[in-house]
């Protein structure tokens, strides 16, 4: 029986490796983020971009259904700003992203949040300008770290994980007849958690410096990021979320920012 799990295992491993490719999505920047990355071939850009592009649409239309869409003028003015700002820096980390398909809307929802689906699609809630009151070099910090997730595919790696993942527990549990239940959990743990962290401090670096390159300061992450801690009293510690705890992510942002400072003095000085 070990021997015949531990051929199984062997199926799995290989399998992961046949259908995933180590790539580089995006230039490592002055920040450095180098981490290669595993893409299945399964998961081709464009078509991510295409489905993205699909559930964009459908959520947009939905919140114009609902009287939920750019509500506020002057609010939607300011993201825009913002965003355009940002795109026009996009270039730093992957010069292609600069022919993206942008587009982003304010949603009025009491969630605080903001995201950038795959292809340049945003959204950012009402409850996050709300509630943070963020100014607008944190709002850059923001827009930024949701930026860098479609910059560096953060999606499609997710997704690619997930089906090859997906596809060796069938061929284990079809070998073995254990469960894929435990097997789902455990890849949780194993590989979702710390990928997911993973991506949040890549978000978080090149953020950082996508705000400074479009001057915005990038110490405003720290304060941001101290806001958004006061503002999930309560949060679970890191080691159980997905994503860094406050203090971590402060640490590591203030760290960020001095690297990028003469960025966004040279992006002052060039105004």
């Amino acid at each position: 029986m070990m021997r015949r799990m531990l051929a199984s295992a062997g199926l799995v491993a290989t399998l992961a490796l046949a259908g995933c490719a180590g790539v580089q999505t995006t230039q490592s920047g002055t920040v450095g983020v180098q981490r290669t990355q595993y893409m299945s071939s399964l998961v081709p850009e464009q078509a991510l971009v295409q489905e993205a592009g699909q559930q964009y649409a459908e959520m947009i239309q939905q919140a114009k259904s609902q009287n939920a869409l750019d509500r506020d003028a002057a609010q939607v003015k300011r993201v825009q700003a913002i965003s355009q700002r940002l795109v026009q820096q996009v270039g730093a980390f992957r010069p292609d992203a600069a022919n993206w398909d942008w587009e982003v809307h304010v949603i009025t929802s009491d969630d605080v949040n903001a995201w950038c689906m795959p292809g340049g699609k945003m959204a950012v809630y009402t409850g996050l300008l709300n509630q943070i009151k963020p100014t607008d070099d944190e709002l850059a910090a923001v827009m930024g770290h949701e930026i860098s997730h479609a910059l560096r595919e953060h999606a499609r790696e997710r997704v690619s994980q997930q089906m090859v993942t997906n596809v060796g527990l069938s061929v284990l549990a079809a070998a073995t007849g254990v469960s894929t239940d435990l097997g789902s959990k455990l890849t949780d743990v194993m590989f979702t958690l710390p990928n997911s962290r993973t991506h949040e401090s890549e978000a978080d670096l090149m953020g950082v410096e996508l705000a400074a390159r479009a001057g915005y300061d990038p110490r405003a992450a720290v304060t941001l990021w101290q806001k958004m801690g006061a503002a999930s009293d309560g949060a679970p510690p890191e080691f159980l979320s997905t994503h860094p705890s406050a203090a971590t992510r402060i640490s590591e942002l203030q760290s960020a920012s001095q690297r990028v400072l003469p960025l966004y003095e040279q992006s002052k000085g060039a105004k």
